[in-house]
C-alpha cells in the first residue's frame, strides 16, 4: 500500500562530522540544514511509480502480464512505502511544530481529497454526492491510517516488544468483522510495517546498501515475481488489499492467521530486497521523491478516468501490448507528478500554510477551584 509519498519529509540528523573542526576558532554560525539522504528519496520515488502502476492496470486481470505484476506489485508496495514511512517517523513526538506539521500535511489533505474524490466520482456518473470522512474513498485511506499511526508512535516507543505486540493486533483483527469506518483493518492490519520502520536505525540500511546485498536482491524480487505467476490463478486477489476479515475471504480463522503471516514474512523479504537494488546516490529522480505525496493523491483522478469513462474495456488494452503502453503511459504520469511545476501548483491542498488555524499550545489547569 512510508506513506514520502510524503508522510513524514524528514530524514534523521545527519551526525556531526569530527573530522570538520574550526581550526582553533570557535565561530558562532547558524546551523547548517540537514541533508535529505537520496537513498530514501530515491526508494520513495521508484515506490510512488509501483502504485502508479499497479492502479493503472488494476482493470486488465484477463491479461497474464497485467495480472501476475499486479498480484506482485501489491504484494509489498504498500508495505514498503509504510516500512520507509515508519523509519522517518521515529522521532516523532507530541511536540507542537510536529503536531502542526500533522494536521497540515495529513489531516488537511485527507478531508480536501477525500471531498475532491468523492465530488469526481458523482460528478462523472454516481446518482448521489456522497461525502464521509469516516469512510476513506479509493487511496485517501492511507492519509487516513498514517494520521493513526504516527499518533501512536509514542506508545510503540515505550513498550518492551512493539513489534510483536503490532503483529498480534494485526492477525487478531481479521478474526472478526471490524466495520468499514476509518478503514480499521488496513489500519490495524498493515500496523506491523509501520512499527517495523520505527524500530529500524541507519545501521540496519547500511546493510541493504553493500554491493553483495544489491545481486541477492535482484535475485529475490526475480524469484518473487516468478512466485506472484505461479500464483496468480490460485490466490484471491482481495488478499493483497488487506481490508477483509477471514470471513469474508471463506476461510476459517486458523487458515487465515498463517496466511497473513505468511504474507507479512514475503512482504518483509520483498521490501529489503526492493531497498537493496535501490540507488544510493543521487540520480536523475532523486529530488522528485521528495514529492510523492503529489503523485500518490493525484495520480487516482487518472486512473480512476479509466473506469468511470470504459478505457479498460478498449479492445486493444486488453493485450499484451496494450498493457505494457498503459505501464509506460503510468510510469509518466507518476513521473510528471511529482516534478517541480506540479507542487508549485498543488501545494495549497497538500501543504498549506495554515499559521491562522492554531494558537499557542495550551497547558493544563493547574488543580482545582480554591475552596
Amino acid at each position: 500500500m512510508t506513506y514520502t509519498l510524503r508522510p513524514a519529509t524528514e530524514t534523521p540528523p545527519t551526525p556531526p562530522d569530527p573530522a570538520a573542526g574550526t581550526g582553533g576558532r570557535e565561530t558562532a554560525t547558524a546551523p547548517r540544514r540537514r541533508e535529505r539522504d537520496p537513498f530514501f528519496d530515491n526508494a520513495k520515488f521508484l515506490a510512488i511509480i509501483l502504485v502508479v502502476v499497479g492502479h493503472a492496470i488494476a482493470g486488465l486481470m484477463k491479461v497474464p502480464l497485467a495480472k501476475g505484476l499486479y498480484l506482485y506489485i501489491y504484494m509489498f508496495h504498500m508495505p514498503l512505502f509504510i516500512v520507509v514511512t515508519g523509519y522517518l517517523s521515529r522521532n516523532w513526538t507530541f511536540s507542537g511544530s510536529k503536531a502542526r506539521r500533522l494536521i497540515t500535511t495529513v489531516g488537511v489533505p485527507y478531508v480536501v481529497f477525500e471531498t475532491a474524490y468523492s465530488t469526481y466520482d458523482w460528478l462523472v456518473g454516481r446518482n448521489t454526492l456522497e461525502i464521509s470522512l469516516l469512510k476513506p474513498y479509493y487511496l485517501t485511506w492511507f492519509l487516513c491510517a498514517l494520521f493513526m499511526w504516527r499518533l501512536s508512535t509514542p506508545v510503540w516507543q515505550q513498550i518492551r516488544w512493539p513489534l510483536a505486540v503490532a503483529v498480534a493486533f494485526s492477525l487478531l483483527s481479521y478474526m472478526s468483522d471490524l466495520g468499514g469506518t476509518f478503514n480499521i483493518h488496513r489500519v490495524i492490519g498493515l500496523l506491523p510495517f509501520y512499527v517495523l520502520g520505527l524500530l529500524l536505525r541507519p545501521e540496519h540500511f547500511e546493510v541493504v546498501k553493500r554491493p553483495s546485498s544489491r545481486w541477492i536482491g535482484f535475485g529475490v524480487l526475480a524469484g518473487g515475481l516468478a512466485a506472484a505467476y505461479l500464483a496468480m490463478n490460485h490466490m484471491a486477489k482481495e488478499w493483497v488489499y488487506w481490508r477483509s476479515p477471514h470471513e469474508d475471504l471463506g476461510v476459517d480463522n486458523v487458515t487465515g492467521t498463517a496466511m497473513r503471516m505468511g504474507m507479512m514474512v514475503c512482504a518483509t523479504v520483498l521490501v529489503f530486497a526492493f531497498l537493496a537494488v535501490v540507488p544510493r546516490r543521487r540520480t536523475w529522480f532523486t529530488a522528485l521523491g521528495a514529492n510523492t505525496l503529489y503523485a500518490y493523491l493525484l495520480h487516482g483522478f487518472v486512473t480512476r478516468a479509466l473506469s468511470f469513462f470504459g478505457w479498460w474495456k478498449l479492445d486493444w488494452m486488453a493485450t499484451t501490448p496494450g498493457t505494457i503502453v498503459i505501464i509506460v503511459g503510468a510510469v509518466a504520469v507518476g513521473t510528471f507528478l511529482c516534478s517541480p511545476p506540479v507542487k508549485k501548483t498543488m501545494s495549497w491542498a497538500l501543504e498549506p500554510k495554515m499559521t491562522w488555524a492554531f494558537t499557542r499550545l495550551r497547558p493544563p489547569a493547574r488543580g482545582g477551584a480554591k475552596r
